[in-house]
């Protein structure tokens, strides 16, 4: 069978897993304010353990032990620390003067890192299935698995950022269909994905770092007590914990 019938199913299960938010939606609205913030610390943690266990791992074994690669490696890290930098001091020079609502500027970067994820994923997933259908399948399930606890704290950090349910749900499905669009475009440009692939996991990896360390670690520090400041640092390593494990 066509390795393409493969990919977009695959990647369409893919995207499936980001309306996991829906199972919040079920908690009535008093109960869901006192977990958010450990959704987030969840989230902050997940970031960091893929960043740290995914794919910085990933593209530095790609790129070998060519000097240059490496510095290119890097230099795309900082690339997207710094990028995801400016861009919200833009988002929150622009709602400084021109805002008509209130959503936190994390909740647009969680949007875009997660689309990049999301894209990444894509890629990864037609490399794949392109070798063989047993790898491609491995992957995907490797994929659902550390998704499902990042789609979670996604749409958490939504919540938190000020967007309605319907509109966090909706909002987080689109992010995800990029995983079917990375897909294809990989199935089609299979002979370029490894170079691309390496660069815009290194951006996503800075990227992922500068959201948990400057948006989301920042939230949980302002826990009351030492009670439930305990509870959001045990969730953080669980977070991470979780990605390490998924990479095992």
């Amino acid at each position: 069978m066509d390795p393409l019938f493969w990919i977009i199913l695959s990647t369409f299960i893919i995207s499936l897993i980001s309306l996991v938010g829906c199972l919040v939606l079920v908690i009535k609205e008093d109960s869901m304010n006192k977990i958010l913030l450990i959704l987030v610390a969840l989230s902050a943690g997940g970031l960091m353990g893929g960043a740290f266990f995914h794919l910085l791992p990933e593209a530095i074994s790609e790129v070998g032990s060519s000097p240059s690669a490496t510095l290119s490696l890097f230099t795309f890290l900082l690339l997207g620390f710094c990028i995801f930098l400016i861009l919200e001091q833009f988002i929150e020079w622009y709602h400084e003067h021109y805002s008509i609502h209130k959503k936190k500027p994390v909740s647009y970067l969680v949007l875009f890192s997660d689309l990049v994820h999301n894209f990444i994923d894509g890629l990864v997933v037609s490399g794949s299935f392109m070798i063989g259908i047993d790898l491609g399948l491995a992957t995907t399930l490797a994929i659902i698995l550390h998704e499902i606890p990042q789609e979670l704290g996604d749409f958490a950090i939504l919540i938190y950022g000020g967007f309605k349910n319907k509109s966090a749900l909706l909002w987080n499905y689109i992010s995800g269909v990029a995983s079917i669009i990375g897909g294809v475009i990989g199935y089609y440009l299979s002979t370029m994905v490894s170079d691309v692939a390496i660069l815009l996991l290194s951006f996503a990896a800075g990227s992922f770092i500068y959201i948990a360390a400057s948006d989301l670690i920042p939230e949980i520090k302002h826990s009351i007590g030492v009670g439930r400041s305990l509870v959001h640092f045990i969730t953080f390593l669980i977070g991470i914990l979780l990605m390490f494990l998924i990479k095992g």
